[in-house]
């Protein structure tokens, strides 16, 4: 598989992430831990897809400040996406405790995955829809 197929097929894994997070949101009693954790890994593997497409092999990392470090060092801007860090503790931290913080703005947050979703399937060549 080519690094462009492999980062199509990562953007389809995200977009579906992303919808799953947007369902979840809408339940009558939405658990957080789940929406964060589909919103962490949209936004992972959307990441992982664009250094893919510019030819770097993504860590095998769950981190998303690492993920965002490795952007920027082949040289792509990345700041207006660098808020999405906040969701790093939905990769493992809240799968096995419950968040019991303040709540978050899913709209938000999900428009902003969304925005990195878009942002990358814009990339030549690289358009998730089949």
């Amino acid at each position: 598989m080519s690094a462009h197929e492999q980062a199509r097929m990562l953007l389809l894994l995200a977009r579906k992430d992303l919808n799953v997070s947007r369902i979840l949101a809408e339940a009558s009693d939405p658990e957080p831990e789940a929406i964060g954790f589909h919103l962490q890994q949209a936004t992972e593997k959307a990441l992982k897809a664009w250094l893919g497409y510019r030819g770097v092999v993504s860590p095998k990392v769950h981190d998303l400040s690492l993920l965002f470090a490795a952007l920027e060092e082949a040289g792509e801007e990345v700041s207006a996406f660098l808020s999405m860090v906040e969701l790093n503790p939905f990769a493992v931290q809240f799968r096995y405790a419950l968040y019991e913080e303040e709540p978050f703005a899913w709209a938000q947050i999900q428009e902003q995955v969304n925005r990195l979703v878009e942002h990358v399937e814009a990339m030549p060549g690289l358009c998730a829809s089949p």
